[in-house]
């Protein structure tokens, strides 16, 4: 049963978590009806999720004979030990955890100017510090590359998004949590902390 409370329905705070990540998981099925899912690069430009590859290949195939998909975007940022609040039993262990869920279509893109758009937003993403020349249809050596990979775009009919951080715990498992990531440390449990303080609506009460 899906838990209401690590429901994220504000676009801002979904985008905002689509710009930051640049990779996802593409599920397709096959002819015969065996389900495929690719890791891929992506970028989301608040209506469509682009992503690109060669012009053959099992995924395309799968794409030309449906082009209906689900798309996942998720990033972990902390495993929560079950110790952190009970002493003996296993079962407080979790994982603190932000992903957004796609279902929609794919379309190919074929227009050279929505591709050159398409992949300077990649490039943006993946390449911030620049160091190469402007993606335009009218600069001849791009205009083979851009007609040579395939580009395509998801276009939505659901977003969906959970991002847990504790929202349902109680006192004082939750401030238990807070100090055990405090004195962990970890790469992400300062950035895990805050994310608890920002979705858990007694820390926001507070």
């Amino acid at each position: 049963m899906r838990r209401k409370e690590f429901g994220i329905t504000e676009e801002a705070e979904i985008h905002e978590f689509l710009q930051e990540m640049s990779f996802g998981f593409l599920g397709t099925v096959g002819e015969d009806g065996w389900s495929r899912v690719t890791p891929l690069n992506f970028v989301y430009d608040g209506a469509y999720f682009y992503f690109h590859g060669s012009l053959a290949g099992e995924k395309m195939k799968h794409l030309a004979r449906d082009p209906r998909v689900s798309f996942t975007v998720a990033k972990e940022y902390a495993i929560i030990p079950s110790y952190f609040t009970d002493p003996k039993l296993a079962c407080p262990a979790s994982a603190y955890f932000k992903s957004v869920m796609v279902r929609g279509r794919v379309e190919k893109v074929d227009d050279p100017a929505e591709k050159a758009r398409a992949f300077t937003l990649f490039m943006e993403k993946l390449q911030p510090e620049g160091g190469y020349a402007p993606i335009t249809p009218e600069d001849p050596d791009y205009a083979g590359q851009l007609k040579a990979v395939a580009l395509c775009r998801i276009v939505p009919e659901s977003v969906s998004a959970k991002f847990k951080f504790g929202q349902n715990l109680k006192e004082p498992a939750r401030t238990a949590v807070t100090s055990g990531l405090a004195k962990r440390d970890g790469e992400l449990d300062v950035e895990t902390i805050a994310n608890m303080k920002k979705y858990c609506p007694a820390h926001r009460e507070n």
